[in-house]
């Protein structure tokens, strides 16, 4: 039907035409289904009962009802019955009372309210338990201090020392029914029961809420309208002065406005005597009257605002400074004089109040700052007089004055008369209205008090600056102020005056209304009050309020009289009563004019009488009357006042008055002219002057707009709807009255002052629209007695003479399209028939064209948009927004008036209407195009506006033909994207857009989720996994396949859900630079909210309704495995292996030497790492970059996988996984794999402490995005501002709250401030989401694997669900998924255990390492689970596979791997898991007769043994040394098995990595390498392979040790062994590159060098260039690295420590070289050791030996441990020191290290010269450093002495060295040349040369043994004084000018040094030329000879 349109004015066309222009190929959207047609024909029966599930559909969900206004006082504030209202008062009071009228849906949000449900939800949930959060109730076990048992390093016996006997424990529980199932099928149904017991319904309501950040399609429902209220403040008070009746009058002011900012409240505390000295002056009190307490309102508080009390007292005689005295004299009386004087005082008072009751005179006043006060709670203050502060003459009284003389008080240095009476105030703010409050207009406010209590009033506020809120109850005040009087030139005795002041109706003295307000104690209203008395003032000033209540009509004869009179105080002799004296007379009309009277007047007085008729006239126009009338001062201006008024009722603005004025002309009953101001206007002029008014709309004051702007709007909208006649002519002020609609929105739009919501609605149109519009009522007059639409005869005989037929025809004319005659139906039949005609001629049913029969407010509405023109259409576009919700919800009015009539949807709307609705559409669609292309700075203008737009559709998709709105749709997203927009903007929009129709809650039954497939077809074969699927036709295959596309019938069928498809897929396949990025984010929240909504919707809870929703988002798993390359996994890796300590191993920065990664690429990487960087490489050569998306967002799209995988139906995922080809299975498992590290449990634990890398990241991150919404990207910005700003739009913020505030949801960097409950909260669900989202994996890991026919290619399907199942044991898992994942694991074994042991070797590792892991657990259930498990895997590879050798070797290898590594590992579990899987052996019948049980047996003995070493290895935890030691002889003991050796090797290397000795690390993979080159060249003979580990002696010599591995102890055919994936030649590369690359961290760049010189020749014969090339610039680096860092190097520093005492066991007398870090000082490894070994021994049995001499056994105390250290330096012989040229060569191999030590003969260690021997000790360690470990034995020591001479040869020797080294240098340091000089020629140096040469050198020693010395001496001694005299040349040089002396000098102690040593010098010895004596030095063993293999001495 709606196959084409038609633009009926050309204006529209213009707008599509251009859209085919620029048409990228992007977007095209498919023509929807015609909704209407198929709900009326194509529903099948099972459909509409689940159409049903969602609530009423098709039917209309919007319902209009009335909603009765709330209504703060017990009854409506309305004036007084029985009076005949004008027609404007009368529409006020109707708009602030009738009901507000609210269009509802009637499910909205069924889908989200459930989120503030969720409150409870941890309630609900079973606690998981996870091993990591898991604390075994056994933890007191001390750690046990080492026992430093025997421990020999050459000891050749294994560690296997099974000194625990496994049968004394008790075994576990044992799993029931291992083995007790009749066939698979079985096992996997029961295993299936199990897993579907207690699983969680809702996967959302375990998942944190959406971002709200993106939560469009929520519409805030806006504030109902109030009247306004400020912050309420209460105040109660309480005098303490009993002397006299005095009242009290409080009122707030604002210093900085200088304004009086509330009414006055008046209370006084007088008691009952008080009272009574008064009671003849009052008739009666009333109970309002005795209020003590009061609200005041504050709208803009500020610290300037002050509460002013003025205290009256009853007028006496007397200045007010005399009055005063008495008070003030009582304060300085002492007390016993004081009563009497009180009590005269007192019956002074009596007096006066007889006879002056009535009148008061001002007396004092105190003051008060609120905004200090409210923080503390009551208040004393002093009163201060306020005479004394107004000056002698009580003449500064006004509010001026006042307000002068607070500020002045403000000021210090004032001093001020006080009074000593004190007022106690009470102040508090107010929330909540408290019980038996009374309004301002004294009604009850609610909610009442039960009992009469004291009554509390609130006191009007007059707002400081604007307030803008529409008036919402009727109020109507008058306020009267008299301000001052001027009778100075008058000579009457007139000096105490009083003005009377009553509220006239008219002029006889009866017509006083008692409308005045009363003060307190006294009546409600008065007819009459008087000013207080200023004593002796003529010209007083007075500062009196007088509160009037308006009556509700007012009449010329209305006027306000003002009586002046002089009252004498004393009473004359001859005077009898009165003590009033007339002066004079003056009186203003209210009325003006018809307009109420208010500002500033200055009004002259009459005296003697009023003249008749005084009233009409004001006082300076009165006419001249006969007689003449007497005026005080010849008609002089004399008395100063002003009017203000608080009216609902009264506009004050001219604009508005007119308009209201001329339009109740319209309305009729007014005679004509009509009279405005001074104008009279006639009819024919009336149409004319509206159109005026009309337009002067938008110029009145912005206040006063907003004040009466729900009954400006609604006059409008009545104008656009009616058209009027007006004498005789039909007027049509629609287009003008839509005009000015559009001007007021735009003015309230851009006004500054107003709020708008967060969709950029001016808050108080929105208020407008929700609450208070309705359709315009049809005229008044013509009301038809059935209240329903009156006939299209009554509709228009409005006024005038027209009829309907010329009124019909009249507006043809004026129309600008109408096709036909109107249908004018004929004379009634009955009523009831022509409204049914009626309406449907107002469809057009009778003639499409006729739209004028009787034409609606929407149609005109319509009607008015699109044909607006210029500024008026661009802003009515603009802020669309407010016409689409006006639209709408005159629809609903009109739809819910049709409702009665069962008129089928879709001929609800006449097809012009349609025509207009596509229009604006296009329209709007267009507007947002063109803002995005030509004004980039708008944007968030166009979001604003596509919101709109979509809240439009929205609304519509529940009133209109719902086939027509989706074509709306299709025309939006077509014309959306044929713009020159970047494509990120356009889906963004596109996306909000979609967003928000999806929220619609019957978005499913509009995207006929119940056609979608639910289930899979049933198959034709009997059992799908019992034969291959080839019996499946190819056609179904293709169909199951393509329900996971998005086709385009997808797309047609299920419209929304296509569209929001097709744009998730073109975001994702964006690139997510920049914007990219927070687009995809966007399109990836959508759908997650939605399903989120689906997912959390009661109406969803059946699981047949979820599986056919869950249907409807096939395609969306589609597209999430072609978006795997995209997902963010690094959730995943960042915890390789299970580590779960928190200790060191955690840190950071290490690499774990085995890198993850390299094991990876060894064992063929189980992720598909190398895939993804293929990936990004050929993306890379497209030039489009890939980026991955944000952890949070691929979490948000993988939840919505899991929620679709959840809930869809099973058979088909079956089905599906079947016919799937195999590059896609692999596709879903690493999603499945990725999905698992994605939804981790990250622990309790972590919660406590979130590291504060990450939590500054994430508040970085939070800045950087609020940055970037501050500076407006988009519609946001807005609303962040305000969220940040002290903005009032919080209240609209709430709606939008609802969904954060539960707590569960806090985002993670609010961690700081939690309370522990609301962590275990936290804790408690993310943990049920780790396990139901894992389970949902484990779900579908079955599915897949049961799918597969036992025939197909099932080894890489089983592999591929092994490899993701191993992957869900590393992480943090629940005992309740990890009991239901090893069900899954043994049904595997069971089923494809010959499979597993054959084909999967390498999974078969990891399988045994995971389990057994889990066997260690603390976790008694994880426990027991893994145990079966792990007996099971033995029992099937002995009885399937006969593989058993290889299991046990796995396992063995496992278990030694475990233990090295995990620091935390309790052997205690395990030891018992071993003595249960014994138990299981023993227990399984079948079994009992194989060799099962035995082999068993020994495999349980063997990994026995190696957790004794562990025992072992955990007491030495302390001591990094002594741990190596113990790894180092446990990896020895297992030299005769390779793989596990190889395991402890590099557990060693681990161990090494992380306490950063790099170098040991490398080291230990070396020897690791070595070993497996042994294994690899026993296997086979390649050339290009090391040969063994004699290859690797270049690099240490050390690793020669591995080749005790020889043939004769091990076959490398023997199954099991050497099967790990390092004995391969890639993983021998990965060791070595390894291995260089910890040399390199660890700064031996040579080594690194010779590593690669083994690897290369493997790397040349693989042909693998592109490892070449890395290595090589690897090569190039360390090359590199040595020609920068060459000399600055530190290697090691090295220590001798040696261990005496029996409490160190098998240490005691052993001597250790230890190699320390680079620049190690003595104290350190001297504090180090201390610490350690006095916590083993205690502090006292510790002694450290501080020096170096031999230590005498004999003298030490047997019951003390003691510890020697000694720095030493590595030694080498003057031969070696040819090779070692380097400083690297002299820091590596080094077997031999020195340390000296200096002593005398007589025992001291320092003496003279000549007494001072040294000796030289030299060690030699067992392996050269470095080497696998960090200290080595000594196993040689050699010592020799040196004489004195000899000493003196070695210090000369060195000093000429040091010399000639600095003299030499290439660039010379002349302080240093400076500094060896001053120590030589110096001349003062003590001990220096000379010294040494006279002790020596003076005579040819006696002993001829000597004489080689001494000659030796002499030649050192010329070589010095040569090497000093090149120095001093040198030092010329380089010396600076100012140094000459210095040199001078230096020369000279040179010269005289020569001299004084040439004698000596030149003396030879004869003897010297026969060879006495043989030189000691050749004898010792050179470097060389120490060779590794150890000669016989040594060893002996």
């Amino acid at each position: 039907m709606y196959s084409h349109f038609f633009f009926p004015s050309s204006q529209s066309q213009y707008f599509l035409h251009h859209s085919s222009i620029l048409q990228p190929q992007t977007y095209d959207a498919v023509e929807p289904l015609d909704l209407e047609e198929f709900f009326m024909s194509q529903l099948k029966s099972g459909d509409s009962a689940l159409m049903q599930e969602f609530g009423d559909f098709p039917d209309d969900d919007l319902k209009v009802e009335q909603v009765e206004k709330e209504c703060r006082t017990i009854r409506h504030s309305v004036p007084e019955d029985g009076v005949e209202l004008d027609p404007h008062v009368r529409d006020c009071i109707k708009s602030y009372t009738q009901p507000w009228l609210v269009v509802s849906r009637r499910c909205q949000g069924d889908g989200w309210s459930v989120y503030s449900e969720r409150t409870g939800l941890h309630k609900l949930l079973r606690k998981q338990t996870f091993e990591s959060d898991f604390q075994p109730e056994n933890q007191e076990k001390t750690v046990k201090s080492p026992t430093l048992a025997t421990l020999t390093d050459d000891s050749g016996h294994t560690l296997t020392s099974s000194d625990f006997n496994l049968r004394c424990l008790t075994p576990d529980k044992r799993v029931e029914g291992l083995l007790a199932f009749s066939s698979h099928e079985e096992l996997d149904r029961l295993n299936q029961e199990t897993r579907q017991g207690n699983r969680h319904p809702e996967l959302f309501a375990l998942y944190p809420p959406p971002d709200e950040e993106d939560t469009v399609e929520i519409r805030p429902v806006p504030d109902c309208p109030r009247e306004h209220i400020g912050e309420r403040v209460m105040i109660r008070c309480q005098f303490e002065i009993e002397i006299e009746p005095i009242f009290a009058t409080m009122a707030l002011y604002d210093l900085k406005e200088k304004k009086k900012i509330s009414e006055n409240f008046y209370c006084d505390l007088n008691s009952e005597q008080f009272k009574n000295f008064l009671k003849n002056h009052t008739d009666h009190i009333d109970p309002s009257s005795t209020a003590k307490s009061a609200i005041f309102s504050i709208t803009y508080p500020s610290t300037d605002i002050y509460l002013v009390i003025k205290i009256e007292k009853v007028l006496q005689q007397g200045e007010i400074s005399d009055c005063v005295d008495p008070y003030v004299t009582l304060r300085e009386c002492d007390s016993g004089k004081n009563k009497d004087k009180i009590e005269k005082l007192r019956n002074q008072a009596d007096s006066f109040c007889q006879r002056l009751g009535r009148y008061r005179m001002p007396f004092a006043w105190a003051t008060v700052n609120i905004m200090e006060v409210i923080s503390s709670a009551t208040l004393e203050r002093d009163i201060t007089d306020s005479e004394n502060t107004k000056g002698g003459e009580g003449d500064r009284l006004s509010d001026e004055d006042l307000l002068k003389s607070l500020t002045e008080m403000k000021k210090p240095q004032k001093r001020i008369k006080t009074i000593p009476g004190t007022i106690k105030l009470d102040m508090s703010p107010v929330n909540d209205t408290p019980t038996s409050c009374l309004s301002t207009e004294l009604i009850p406010l609610k909610p009442v008090a039960e009992k009469s209590t004291r009554l509390i009033k609130e006191v009007l506020e007059f707002p400081s600056s604007e307030v803008y809120v529409p008036h919402n109850i009727y109020r109507n005040l008058l306020y009267v102020y008299p301000q001052r009087l001027n009778f100075v030139n008058r000579l009457t005795s007139a000096r105490n005056i009083t003005i009377k002041i009553q509220f006239m109706s008219g002029e006889d003295p009866g017509s006083a209304m008692c409308v005045i307000f009363g003060k307190s104690s006294g009546p409600e209203f008065l007819s009459e009050v008087y000013t207080p008395v200023t004593y002796h003032n003529k010209s007083p000033d007075f500062y009196e309020e007088v509160k009037i209540a308006l009556p509700a009509r007012l009449t010329e004869r209305h006027h306000l009289l003002f009586t002046f009179f002089h009252i004498s105080c004393q009473q004359k002799q001859n005077q009898s009563g009165s003590c009033e004296t007339l002066i004079g007379y003056s009186w203003l009309p209210i009325l003006n004019i018809d307009r109420l009277q208010t500002g500033q007047y200055c009004l002259p007085i009459i005296l003697e009488r009023l003249p008749v008729n005084y009233s009409l006239h004001t006082p300076e126009k009165l006419p001249l009357q006969v007689p003449p009338v007497k005026w005080m001062e010849g008609h002089k201006g004399l008395f100063n006042l002003e009017i203000q008024a608080v009216s609902s009722v009264h506009t004050q603005d001219n604009h508005l008055e007119r308009f209201f004025t001329l339009c109740h002309a319209l309305e009729g009953g007014v005679t004509f002219p009509v009279r405005i101001r001074e104008e009279k206007i006639p009819e024919n002029k009336l149409e004319h002057e509206l159109k005026l008014s009309i337009i002067a709309l938008s110029s009145s004051s912005l206040e006063a707009l907003v004040l009466s702007l729900h009954r400006v709007l609604d006059k409008l909208f009545t104008l656009i709807m009616q058209p009027m006649v007006i004498a005789g002519q039909t007027a049509n002020l629609a287009q003008i009255a839509f005009e000015s609609v559009v001007s007021i929105i735009n003015s309230l739009h851009n006004s500054q002052e107003l709020i708008r919501d967060q969709l950029g609605r001016n808050s108080l149109l929105a208020t407008y629209l929700y609450w208070v519009f309705r359709l315009p009522d049809p005229p008044r007059d013509m009301q038809n007695p059935g209240g329903a639409v009156p006939s299209a005869e009554s509709r228009y005989s409005t006024m005038g003479r027209a009829t309907a037929a010329t009124v019909g025809s009249m507006l043809l004319q004026s129309r600008i399209r109408s096709s036909s005659n109107p249908d004018i139906p004929g004379p009634h039949n009955s009523a009831e028939d022509d409204e049914v005609k009626n309406i449907l001629s107002a469809k057009g049913h009778n003639n499409p064209g006729s739209r004028m029969s009787t034409y609606q407010f929407h149609e005109e509405l319509a009607l008015q948009m699109v044909v607006s023109t210029g500024v008026c259409r661009e802003n009515a576009y603009k802020y669309a927004w407010f016409f689409f919700e006006l639209l709408v919800k005159s629809m609903a009015q009109h739809v819910s008036q049709l409702d009665k009539y069962n008129i089928p949807r879709r001929s609800r709307f006449s097809d012009r209407f349609k025509d207009d609705i596509t229009t604006i559409v296009s329209v709007v669609t267009a507007e947002i195009g063109t803002i995005l292309v030509k004004q980039q700075k708008e944007v968030e203008q166009a979001e604003k506006v596509n919101i709109s737009l979509a809240f439009f559709l929205y609304d519509l998709m529940s009133l209109m033909d719902r086939g027509f709105v989706f074509h709306l749709v299709k025309n939006y997203c077509n014309q959306m994207s044929a713009k020159s927009v970047s494509m990120p903007t356009l889906i963004s929009m596109r996306l909000e857009f979609l967003r928000i129709l999806c929220s619609h809650e019957h978005y499913l039954n509009l995207s006929l989720f119940f056609s979608s497939p639910a289930s899979a077809p049933a198959s034709p074969c009997p059992s799908i996994s019992s034969q291959s699927s080839g019996s499946c036709s190819f056609q179904e295959q293709q169909r199951i396949l393509a329900l996971f596309e998005l086709s385009p019938e997808f797309k047609q069928q299920h419209y929304l859900t296509g569209l929001l498809l097709t744009e998730l897929s073109a975001a994702l396949d964006m690139e997510s630079e920049g914007y990219g990025s927070t687009v995809q984010r966007r399109s990836i929240n959508a759908i997650y909210s939605l399903l989120c909504a689906h997912d959390l919707d009661h109406r969803c809870i059946k699981p047949e309704v979820r599986a056919k929703v869950a249907a409807l988002y096939l395609p969306l798993v589609g597209i999430i495995i072609e978006s795997t390359n995209y997902l963010d996994f690094t959730v995943s890796d960042s915890r390789s292996g299970k580590n779960k300590s928190g200790g060191p191993d955690d840190d950071l920065e290490n690499v774990p030497p085995i890198n993850q990664s390299v094991a990876m690429a060894i064992a063929g990487n189980p992720f598909n790492t190398l895939g993804r960087n293929a990936l990004l490489s050929m993306a890379s050569m497209q030039g489009k970059s890939i980026a991955t998306l944000a952890a949070d967002t691929s979490r948000h799209l993988l939840v919505c996988f899991l929620w679709v995988m959840k809930n869809a139906d099973g058979n088909l995922i079956q089905r599906w996984t079947i016919d799937m080809p195999p590059s896609q299975l692999n596709k879903l498992l690493e999603l499945l794999t990725i999905c698992i590290s994605c939804f981790e449990y990250r622990g309790k634990q972590s919660s406590d402490k979130v590291s504060t890398q990450a939590l500054q990241k994430s508040q970085q991150a939070k800045h950087q995005l609020e940055e970037a919404l501050l500076r407006g990207m988009g519609a946001r910005g807005e609303m962040m501002k305000r969220v940040g700003g002290t903005d009032r739009t919080m209240g609209q913020r709430e709606v939008l709250r609802w969904r954060k505030d539960l707590t569960q949801w806090r985002q993670t960097n609010d961690r700081q401030d939690k309370t522990k409950a609301e962590l275990d909260q936290e804790a408690l669900i993310s943990g049920n989401l780790a396990t139901e989202s894992n389970l949902i994996v484990l779900d579908l890991l079955e599915t897949i694997v049961q799918a597969v026919p036992l025939a197909d290619c099932k080894d890489n399907v089983v592999g591929g669900v092994l490899k993701v199942l191993l992957h869900s044991l590393t992480c943090s898992q629940s005992t309740t998924f990890l009991s239901h994942t090893f069900s899954t694991l043994r049904a595997l074994v069971v089923k494809f255990g010959d499979l597993l042991f054959e084909e999967e070797a390498e999974q078969c590792a990891d399988l045994c390492q995971k389990v057994l892991q889990y066997c260690s657990s603390p976790v008694d259930e994880n426990r027991s689970q893994a145990c079966a498990t792990l007996y099971l895997i033995m029992r099937y590879s002995y009885s399937n596979a006969s593989n058993f050798s290889r299991v046990k070797m796995q396992v063995t290898m496992s278990l030694a791997s475990l233990v090295g590594k995990s620091s935390d590992f309790q052997e205690e579990y395990l030891r018992r898991s071993l003595r249960t899987i014994l138990a299981y052996a023993e227990e399984d019948t079948e079994m009992q007769n194989t060799q099962l049980p035995s082999q068993v047996d020994e495999l349980l003995r063997n990994l026995n043994s190696i957790l004794s070493d562990t025992v072992k290895m955990r007491e030495f935890q302390e001591d990094p040394e002594m741990l190596m030691d113990l790894m180092y002889r446990i990896a020895k003991g297992y030299q005769t098995s390779p793989d596990l050796r190889l395991t402890w090797l590099q557990n060693m290397a681990e161990k090494h990595n992380n306490r950063k000795c790099y170098t040991e690390s490398a080291m230990c993979l070396v020897h690791a390498a070595a070993l497996v080159a042994e294994y690899l060249s026993m296997l086979e003979d390649h050339k290009y392979l090391p040969v063994g580990s004699v290859t690797f002696q270049n690099i240490s010599p050390n690793v020669l040790e591995e080749s005790a591995v020889s043939d004769d102890i091990l076959s490398p055919d023997e199954d099991g062994v050497c099967s790990g994936r390092y004995f391969t030649e890639s993983g021998l590369v990965g060791l070595l590159e390894q291995a260089a690359e910890l040399f390199s961290n660890g700064g031996l760049y040579e080594a690194v060098n010779e590593v690669y010189k083994i690897i290369i020749p493997i790397l040349e014969a693989h042909r693998d260039f592109r490892k070449l090339a890395s290595t090589h610039d690897k090569l190039q680096r360390a090359f590199d690295n040595i020609i920068q860092k060459g000399h600055k190097r530190m290697f090691g520093t090295y220590f001798r420590v040696g261990f005496y005492g029996a409490k160190f066991g098998d240490l005691d007398e052993r001597e250790f070289i230890y190699k320390e870090p680079g620049i190690t000082h003595l104290p350190e490894i001297s504090h180090r050791l201390e610490n350690f070994y006095s916590q083993c021994f205690g502090d006292d049995t510790l002694v450290m030996i501080k020096d170096s001499t031999p230590v005498d056994r004999k003298q030490l105390n047997p019951n003390k441990a003691y510890i020697q250290i000694t720095y030493v330096e590595p030694f080498f012989d003057d031969y070696e020191m040819k090779d070692r040229l380097t400083n690297f060569e002299k820091n590596f191999n080094l077997r031999r290290f020195m340390y000296t030590t200096p002593f005398t003969k007589s025992g001291r260690p320092r003496g003279e010269l000549n007494e001072q021997y040294k000796r030289k000790t030299i060690l030699t360690t067992m392996h050269a450093f470095p080497y696998v470990k960090t200290r080595i034995n000594v196993i040689q020591k050699e010592e020799f002495d040196l004489t004195p001479i000899e000493v003196a040869i070695e210090d000369m020797q060195k000093k000429t060295r040091e010399l000639a080294v600095a003299t030499h240098r290439e660039q010379p340091d002349a302080k240093m040349l400076q500094m060896l000089l001053q120590g030589s020629v110096g001349a003062t140096v003590n001990q220096g040369p000379l010294e040494v040469a006279q002790v020596f050198l003076n005579e040819i020693p006696a002993d001829p043994k000597l004489f080689r010395h001494h000659n030796k001496l002499r030649l050192c001694f010329k070589e010095f004084i040569m090497r000093c005299g090149e120095a001093v040349e040198k030092n010329k040089h380089l010396i600076a000018s100012d140094q000459k002396e210095y040199q001078q000098e230096l020369k000279k102690n040179y010269n005289r040094l020569r001299e004084n040593l040439r004698p000596m010098l030149e003396r030879k010895i004869p003897e010297l030329y026969k060879p006495i004596i043989r030189p000691r030095l050749e004898n010792r063993d050179s470097f060389k000879r120490l060779s590794f293999r150890r000669t016989q001495e040594e060893n002996s």
